[in-house]
């Protein structure tokens, strides 16, 4: 009759199909689990009488094939739910072509007589003064926004400047426009009670395509290059 030693036990077993082997690895969680009752059977059967195997021993051994199955299990699972992250992140991203967002920067594209930009409030203000400069740093225009609760938000700037009125052919007098092109502004921010409050100046820009890379996602804006899509404060 074939025998099986005590001392070659399923732990011996486990350390061959599932703790040490190189190709185990590769192999589904039932059908290492299968190998190893098989095996396991076959020592109880064929154990030493007066040497059996332990209760504890056999405990700690289902418990090493389960935590095999588990991880197996937990890999396979794992792995399911990357793959939907990635497709929902995908979906997301594609679906920015075309939005404006806001991005960390300080400038500012007037189009047809429009500028849009934004703010960042560490808190909420009662005061925000944002100054638009030229190309050249000449300052063009300066403005007190008013009060704003804390957070990220957009401003419009409809290109009117400081300087005379424009007078046309029939005498209308009109406020001076800013031409079309790229400006940059800053912003200063205090709270009702005068202390300062931290500002940042966010850039408006839209989204022209969108790269995925190997550290994640960035959105082509075009004029204003390429930005993370973690840099994203609002959608427009």
């Amino acid at each position: 009759m074939s025998t099986v030693s005590s001392t070659s036990s399923a732990a011996d077993i486990y350390s061959t199909i599932g703790g040490k082997s190189t190709t185990s690895s590769k192999e589904g969680a039932e059908e290492i689990q299968n190998r190893f009752l098989t095996l396991l059977v076959a020592q109880l059967q064929n154990q030493d009488p007066l040497n059996p195997t332990d209760n504890a021993q056999l405990t700690s051994q289902m418990s090493q094939i389960s935590t095999v199955t588990g991880l197996e299990k937990l890999n396979s699972t794992l792995s399911e739910i990357f793959s939907m992250y990635d497709s929902a992140q995908t979906m997301q991203a594609a679906a920015m072509i075309g939005k404006g967002v806001l991005v960390p920067g300080n400038n500012m594209a007037v189009v047809e007589g429009v500028g849009v930009g934004g703010i960042d409030l560490e808190a909420s203000a009662g005061s925000i003064t944002v100054t638009i400069k030229d190309s050249s740093g000449k300052t063009v225009y300066s403005k007190d926004l008013g009060e704003h609760k804390g957070g990220s938000f957009a401003f419009v700037w409809d290109g009117t400047i400081d300087g005379d009125p424009v007078v046309d052919e029939e005498g209308n007098e009109t406020a001076p426009k800013a031409p079309d092109g790229l400006y940059t502004f800053s912003v200063a921010a205090t709270s009702a009670g005068g202390d300062q409050v931290k500002a940042s100046t966010l850039q408006a820009g839209t989204v022209n395509a969108v790269v995925r890379g190997t550290s994640g996602f960035t959105l082509d804006l075009g004029l204003f290059g390429q930005v993370p899509f973690s840099d994203v404060k609002q959608i427009l």
